[in-house]
């Protein structure tokens, strides 16, 4: 949940760092650091907030110098987000400095050992510990630094991705994973290190994804060393062709990543079915599917796990895949998953959603489920991610980065590749008519455009916000297929406006949060004309005949509810399992003006980071 980037090479390292920290300043937010060496000393700078705070210290403070650096973002775990908790840390002696994504669990009982052993520290986190550790192994065991590392990381309990470098040995990086992602881009006689390839992408599309508990050993004109950290077996690195591109990572031309990623979905969804749906030949073709059609065939049930908004689209699948495929889902929080001691067998498929790829929670019931014997399908953004080399099987949403904290694009790219699946099996299984299956890969065919014109309420709901900016709490309620859309609409409130919402079943409105609503209570309802209309009016009805103020998402040309509702918001028609896709779209940007108005950062939102790589 910290973004780390370092270089090694020929250039001048400070501007790469900077410019890598300001594309991984999703991953956290609250301090940021730097250190830098001159070929004589580490110039090192850090501070509380953001990386724009952090350039200017730095360019006022110390000399930025140097081809040799690391750099950090961070999402604080240990200690409060201020200037001393920031990293860069330093060893006691001063010779070693470290930047770390993760968390050290056994910290305190190691470093309460290493006070005895006559070391002080100036920060609360447990990345000053692990650095004294490495620094105190070096020192018992008169081992070169990348030894040291490796046997420190065997005495720690955790999560991390780190970098570390010696002020002795200043053209060499030691980088180590465990949980927390790390990618090595390769260049000519110069190498980087990020916690994704988006710092280093327009220097270099080679790159090497470190694998869980793996070192390397980054040496200017030397080839990369890589082990194993548990035994010190030698692994080999498998260089990747990054597909990335430096425009998919800048805001061209919007005013936040979020609304650009909300305006890119009708090309995102297009390109998740790109050469997977074949509408004019009746055909679904998912290599991820069709190589193992007998595990999802054969399964009793499909398991779908995720968290936040994966978690949404994961139930909007249960939809689907029930509806359509007939065969039983249940959809877990990961986080909960894990602990619960869950009834797994080989008769079981487990999906994990993610968009990231390096969720940790989801990541240990991908393990927790192959341990029991399930086959494992994921399902995720990013090429190369954990999730992706962790998992049986799986496809690639292809929604291209994502770099808003809040997921928008991830949420209804997801649907689609689930959606996809479903439909896939259920013509395998012959669950639906050959005539009921081509209208949905036609009409599905037809959804970016049909996203295009949901696009065009911008202005419209631009207004609506003007008049719920400064309320206090908001319920979003939906039925059926929408009831999730429900869900994902209050979290998206809620993450970057800081309005209190909940998202709620239509008819459970009536236990429970009917007493909530009155004159000052705004209640946005999904009431497209397919699926379960008739109950959605009875239930705006009960809202209105309470005074609560009415925002209703509508079906193109809507009269009904348009005669109850303060404001309506048209999406166009579509197939009831294919709706959601439309109705998320104005509760997206609905939540983006709000905060907006409210004078919130929409793409990095308060105590939230994009990728979750501790629990």
């Amino acid at each position: 949940m910290c973004g780390i980037v370092g270089y090694i090479g020929h250039r001048e390292a400070y501007p790469i760092i900077i410019k890598g920290l300001e594309r991984l300043e999703y991953r956290g937010y609250d301090s940021a650091g730097v250190a830098l060496f001159d070929g004589n000393q580490i110039n090192l700078s850090k501070t509380k907030g953001k990386v724009s705070d952090l350039k200017k210290k730095s360019t006022e403070n110390i000399s930025v110098k140097g081809n040799l650096g690391i750099g950090h973002t961070r999402w604080a775990t240990h200690g409060v987000p201020n200037d001393v908790n920031s990293h860069p840390h330093y060893s006691n002696s001063g010779d070693l400095v470290i930047i770390h994504n993760g968390i050290i669990e056994n910290y305190e009982s190691i470093k309460t050992e290493l006070i005895n052993r006559g070391y002080t520290f100036q920060s609360d986190t447990d990345t000053e510990v692990l650095i004294n550790l490495i620094e105190e192994v070096q020192k018992k065991e008169q081992v070169k630094l990348g030894k040291a590392v490796q046997l420190a990381l065997n005495e720690v309990v955790g999560a991390y991705a780190i970098a570390v470098f010696d002020i002795k040995k200043p053209d060499e990086i030691v980088v180590a994973k465990l949980g927390s992602p790390l990618a090595i881009g390769v260049g000519e006689d110069e190498f980087f290190i990020a916690s994704d390839a988006s710092p280093f992408i327009e220097f270099t599309n080679n790159a090497i994804y470190l694998e869980d508990e793996e070192m390397a050993i980054i040496r200017l004109g030397k080839e990369i060393k890589l082990r194993k950290i548990k035994n010190d077996a030698v692994a080999y690195p498998n260089v990747l062709e990054l597909q990335m591109n430096l425009e998919e990572i800048e805001k061209g031309g919007y005013d936040h990543f979020m609304l650009k990623e909300i305006y890119e979905q009708p090309r995102a969804i297009l390109d998740t079915y790109r050469g997977r749906l074949l509408a004019e030949k009746g055909l679904i073709k998912m290599a991820g599917i069709d190589q193992h059609l007998d595990k999802f065939l054969n399964a009793n049930r499909i398991i779908i796990v995720a968290c936040g908004t994966s978690w949404h689209a994961g139930l909007v699948a249960e939809y689907i895949f029930e509806d359509l495929a007939r065969i039983p889902v249940e959809v877990e929080y990961a986080s909960e998953f894990r602990y619960r001691n869950p009834i797994i067998t080989d008769k079981d498929v487990l999906i994990a959603i993610s968009q990231s790829g390096e969720t940790a929670d989801t990541l240990a019931a991908i393990k927790l489920a192959k341990e029991n014997g399930a086959f494992v399908f994921g399902v995720c953004n990013v090429v190369g991610s954990t999730i992706a080399r962790e998992t049986h099987a799986g496809a690639y949403t292809h929604a291209g980065p994502e770099i808003g904290v809040a997921s928008t694009k991830a949420f209804t790219t997801q649907i689609t590749v689930l959606t996809l699946i479903a439909l896939k099996l259920a013509q395998e299984k012959g669950s639906m008519s050959k005539e009921k299956l081509d209208e949905f890969l036609t009409e599905l065919e037809y959804i970016p455009t049909k996203v295009e014109v949901a696009l065009k309420s911008n202005d419209a709901i631009e207004k609506i916000a003007a008049v719920y900016k400064d309320s206090p709490n908001c319920l979003y309620l939906g039925r059926g297929y929408n009831f999730p859309v429900a869900l994902e609409g209050a979290l998206k409130l809620k993450e970057i406006s800081y309005i209190h919402a909940e998202g709620y079943p239509a008819a459970e409105m009536k236990h429970g949060p009917i007493a909530l609503i009155d004159e000052h209570m705004p209640v946005i309802v999904i009431a497209t004309s397919r699926g379960h209309y008739e109950k959605v009016v009875s239930n705006i009805q009960e809202i209105k005949s309470r005074k609560g103020k009415i925002i209703a998402i509508v079906t193109a040309g809507d009269e009904q509810v348009k005669a109850l509702a303060d404001y309506v918001i048209e999406v166009p028609d579509t197939l009831e399992a294919l709706t959601p896709l439309l109705t998320t779209i104005p509760l997206q940007l609905l939540s983006y003006h709000i905060a907006l108005m409210r004078g919130c950062n929409v793409d990095q939102p308060r105590n939230l980071a994009k990728s979750v790589t501790v629990e």
